[in-house]
């Protein structure tokens, strides 16, 4: 990788501009940023990042296109139908950061490749904060050639990159992540409400529970600093993401033939929690079904032994 490459950014979300803000801090080279929104490009208007006139005008300037977008149909749009498919030259690189299918994935890479244009999926994890200190986990599925090419790339937004293996592989492995995660809140949910009418303080818990074997990196971040004061922020990852990520943990499934049982409860309560009114605020606020035992409405929280 030459340091002279022009990197494009597309997307300047929650986690697409923290992450845009590093590449442009670090990246000796030009740095083209687009996005929708007005706002989202003026807030990176104190770094030399530069903003595009349209998704075409980057992805015909830009080396290697970064993506951060909200999910499959937004990748989709941009790799098969828009800019990417129709203006990205021969040589360049795609990497998607965004959480899309895993066999999307695999067919934008195909679809690319027919014009000459690598691939790589490298969905992130961690908080937006950890976006902004440039301390992000990122999850590559790439050929060994192209993950070496996008490597240091990486290393402006990430301290941990994992390469998984080909296309789609990283996919595989943040799905994975997002669901544990997703589980594990629920779980934590019904935990600190169980601890409480129980008569311990749910900061003692938590505090108790972090210094044994129930510990967990959910326990640390969402119960600590969203579950445990009530907080539950908009502009945060909310049920309506989770749900989206959910269903392509479930084609995955369906793809693979396995079982998800427990994954099948976990959906429950996320559809829940929109369904009484938690929708667009911080995904942990699912602790309020179990505080007001909604789930037991349609039978999901059941204390029959059953």
């Amino acid at each position: 990788m030459s340091n002279a490459e022009t990197i494009g950014f597309i997307g300047l979300g929650v986690m697409g501009g923290p992450m845009c803000r590093n590449v442009a801090l670090k990246h000796p080279g030009r740095v083209i940023a687009f996005d929708l929104s007005a706002t989202a490009l003026e807030a990176l208007a104190d770094t030399k990042a530069e903003p595009a006139t349209s998704p075409e005008a980057l992805a015909a300037e830009a080396d290697v296109i970064f993506l951060s977008l909200p999910g499959g149909p937004q990748v989709e749009s941009v790799c098969r139908e828009g800019a990417v498919a129709t203006h990205a030259k021969a040589g360049a690189v795609v990497v998607d950061l965004s959480t899309t299918p895993v066999a999307l994935a695999r067919a934008v890479a195909a679809d690319l490749a027919r014009k000459g244009i690598a691939f790589a999926d490298a969905p992130v994890a961690r908080t937006r904060e950890a976006a902004q200190r440039g301390e992000l986990s990122v999850m590559v599925g790439a050929p060994p050639p192209v993950f070496e090419r996008i490597k240091p790339l990486l290393d402006y937004i990430a301290t941990d990159i994992t390469h998984g293996g080909d296309v789609g592989a990283g996919q595989v492995l943040k799905l994975v992540n997002n669901m544990l995660v997703f589980e594990n809140v629920v779980t934590l949910a019904e935990m600190i409400v169980l601890g409480e009418r129980a008569g311990v303080a749910p900061e003692v818990l938590l505090d108790a529970v972090s210094k044994g074997s129930g510990d967990s990196f959910v326990l640390r971040n969402h119960g600590r600093k969203s579950m445990l004061p009530r907080d539950f922020p908009e502009r945060s990852f909310p049920p309506e993401y989770v749900l989206k990520d959910i269903d392509y943990v479930f084609q995955l499934a369906h793809e693979t033939g396995v079982p998800l049982k427990a994954a099948e409860t976990v959906r429950r309560y996320y559809q829940k929690a929109i369904e009484k009114g938690l929708g667009g605020r911080y995904f942990p606020g699912v602790i309020r079904l179990v505080e007001d035992a909604t789930m037991a409405e349609d039978g999901s929280q059941a204390g029959d032994g059953s």
